[in-house]
């Protein structure tokens, strides 16, 4: 498949929201990534996967067809990587008309359904919200009644992707913010890592058998996913997924 860039949102100093048209996109299900691959003018080519940041369409039950003609629209959202080979093209020098070819979407286990009723718990650090969000944003195109909460973890608040939607989210899904190196001017709570502590005070609790979806890079989901199952989390209920070395 081939994306066309249509629109590009900064979300923070170093993470961009590309919106691509894509023809022939049938949908997605939440939590599901796409390959992104460019090739340079003397062959040489290159692949890295994202997340869909926008919601998962595929098979919505009671949501019909976008009557503006938006079925084939897609939007990733990339955080430049430190000697990156494609996250810097992507978000500094791809414009508005450019393509880039796509393979997807990939992945069926981290994925959220919205018929499903059963608490949702989502865990993410850093760009670790990317797939978490498409699931927000799933859950309410569907509005689903599930119960949602979302505990997001990044370094300062210059770093927080989607804040002006998360804090629109707020009144429906109970929303815990940690901050590891500094946190707003005046904020209240402390500042840190997230710890058995804070799971154990904003999660839901074990008994309720939540849905439990954790994405970041690989210590901070090694790290939260341990501390789930020491908290008494059934194992099979945690989904993970590891995003490179940047977060929080």
């Amino acid at each position: 498949m081939v994306g066309t860039l249509l629109a590009r949102t900064a979300e923070t100093p170093t993470a961009m929201t590309l919106e691509l048209d894509v023809p022939g996109w049938r949908g997605a299900l939440a939590g599901q990534h796409v390959d992104v691959r460019l090739t340079a003018e003397d062959g040489y080519s290159t692949q890295r996967s994202y997340s869909l940041a926008s919601p998962g369409t595929m098979g919505l039950p009671g949501v019909p067809p976008d009557p503006a003609g938006h079925d084939s629209r897609i939007a990733l959202t990339v955080q430049v990587v430190d000697d990156g080979e494609v996250s810097p093209y992507l978000t500094e020098d791809l414009q508005v008309g450019d393509q880039v070819e796509l393979r997807g979407p990939v992945g069926h286990w981290f994925v959220w359904h919205p018929t499903d009723p059963h608490p949702v718990q989502l865990i993410g650090g850093g760009s670790g919200l990317v797939p978490l969000m498409s699931m927000l944003r799933t859950r309410r195109l569907a509005r689903s009644v599930a119960p949602f909460r979302l505990v997001v973890s990044v370094r300062t608040p210059q770093d927080a992707i989607y804040a002006d939607e998360l804090e629109q989210l707020g009144a429906d899904v109970q929303i815990s913010r940690v901050w590891t190196r500094r946190g707003p001017e005046g904020w209240p709570g402390r500042v840190g890592r997230v710890d058995h502590g804070l799971l154990e005070a904003v999660c839901f609790p074990p008994d309720q058998r939540a849905h439990v979806f954790v994405c970041g890079p690989t210590p901070f989901v090694e790290t939260v996913a341990d501390a789930l199952v020491d908290l008494g989390h059934d194992p099979e209920r945690i989904r993970t997924e590891r995003f490179g070395p940047t977060g929080p």
